[in-house]
């Protein structure tokens, strides 16, 4: 049983690096839709920008995606499109990889809903 069937037919998506998707995969992620599109993409380093930026905005048009897990390093890439998404859904959380650990003074995200809580930090 896919993890999608429990959120009422909402899905998670993943960009990130092979290990990172395919650990995903294993615990239930994975689904092609009725157009054969996956909810993931899996890069490396031949992969263009504009390849993960295309792939990150079809995510984020697609209804029934609903979180956006993206690796750091690949969130840095393309951090115009990221900061320009502003919706609640799909919720967009960038996640450590094997070779890249995370920074939270990276994550725009973040950095966001600590500005709701403490707006000192909108002044960084």
């Amino acid at each position: 049983m896919a993890l999608h069937s429990a959120i009422k037919g909402k899905l998670i998506s993943v960009i990130g690096d092979e290990d990172t998707c395919v650990g995903f995969l294993l615990g239930g992620v994975g689904e092609i839709n009725k157009n054969r599109h996956p909810n993931f993409m899996v890069v490396d380093k031949n992969t263009a920008v504009s390849e993960i930026e295309d792939c990150f905005k079809r995510f984020l048009k697609r209804d029934d995606i609903d979180i956006i897990l993206i690796n750091q390093n690949c969130a840095e890439l393309i951090r115009h499109v990221i900061d320009a998404h502003t919706s609640p859904v799909p919720a967009v959380l960038e996640i450590p990889s094997k070779d890249h650990p995370y920074d939270a003074s990276k994550d725009s995200i973040l950095r966001r809903a600590r500005g709701m809580f403490n707006p000192e930090d909108l002044v960084r």
